[in-house]
């Protein structure tokens, strides 16, 4: 059953009143008893009903969401999930239109933000691309009081107002924590595959995993990153060619995604020569049957639809110039391994 006020009035301490006006945004709480209410929330997993609060207001929300149109396995959940956003839509009081632009084109996505800036919704969600021009078409967004969400990766030195992702840091961190006791004793070398370094979600689970790798497993030698631009054929040929050049690779820690490239070169590997270990990103169909096949040792995951549904809610949050739940839109890193998979 979904956790109620009740259940968090139970859980904190305090009465149903003092819950409303937390879950409500209103004044007239303590700090620490407000800490104390939104540590419930976010142990409970509540989630407050904006549907109802919406249609209490009667207003309905132009939403715009921007995602990279390339096939990954997570982008394309992320698309599914705004496409089950806009059918939700009415109930909902949200008219959402989503836009498709090429993964990593700074210019696509700073034309997709002027085409949404044009028609003035309540506010826009998209992933982002590192640029001083994508920083001002968000700055123009802005000034116009349109409401900005930064997805998956975050755009730094921007005037956006929120961002919905993991903490890449961590994840990275995490990564290493992870393959730095996995690696195969008998090689010394890791080998790290990004999508793209102008994406501040990877290049930040860079500087995690390189951070971990150097204090706690100076032994292991980091080679190059290579970028596959999270496109299969590309990741395929990088890491068959980086395996047949470095014999003593004991690692991979891919950080983006075009996992089914990476997944059939660790299936063609030579029999007679040791399999690295392998840490990656993004549960999915192809991601799972590696993990029970044994070519990947663990996966870390966010999810998708907390992302969008947390998107959404943040820009309705900024169009009634009302604050947000931290607890309620905190992304989740998740880590699975063969043993727990769901």
């Amino acid at each position: 059953m979904k956790p109620t006020v009740h259940d968090i009035a139970a859980k904190a301490g305090v009465s149903l009143a003092t819950v409303d006006r937390v879950v409500n945004l209103r004044s007239g709480v303590r700090e620490v008893t407000k800490a104390r209410v939104e540590a419930a929330i976010a142990e409970l997993g509540y989630v407050r009903d904006v549907a109802a609060a919406n249609l209490a207001r009667s207003r309905v929300y132009p939403l715009v969401f921007i995602l990279p149109n390339n096939d990954n396995s997570f982008m394309q959940a992320l698309r599914d999930e705004v496409r089950a956003a806009i059918s939700r839509g009415p109930s909902e009081r949200a008219e959402i239109t989503l836009l498709e632009i090429p993964p990593f084109d700074a210019a696509a996505l700073v034309a997709a933000l002027e085409t949404a800036r044009a028609d003035m919704p309540a506010g826009v969600a998209f992933v982002a691309v590192e640029g001083d021009a994508v920083r001002q078409a968000v700055a123009a967004l802005s000034d116009d009081g349109i409401a900005t969400v930064t997805l998956v990766s975050d755009l730094s030195g921007s005037k956006r107002d929120h961002y919905a992702g993991v903490d890449n840091i961590a994840a990275g961190k995490t990564a290493a924590s992870l393959l730095g006791r996995f690696a195969n004793p008998s090689a010394n070398k890791i080998a790290v595959l990004a999508g793209s370094l102008m994406v501040r979600d990877h290049r930040e689970r860079v500087d995690g995993f390189m951070s971990v790798m150097g204090s706690e497993f100076p032994q292991l030698e980091i080679l190059p990153v290579l970028e596959g631009r999270d496109d299969v054929a590309t990741v395929e040929t990088l890491v068959r060619d980086t395996l047949a050049q470095h014999a003593d690779i004991g690692g991979i820690y891919s950080l983006g995604a075009g996992n089914r490239g990476l997944i059939r070169a660790l299936e063609n590997l030579p029999q007679s020569r040791g399999r690295p270990a392998v840490i990656a990103h993004e549960l999915s169909t192809h991601t799972t049957a590696a993990l029970k096949a044994g070519l990947i040792d663990a996966v870390l995951n966010q999810d998708a639809g907390h992302e969008v549904r947390s998107s959404i809610r943040v820009l309705k949050a900024k169009a009634d110039k009302v604050g947000v739940i931290a607890a309620q839109e905190r992304i989740r890193l998740d880590i699975f391994m063969r043993d727990n998979l769901p």
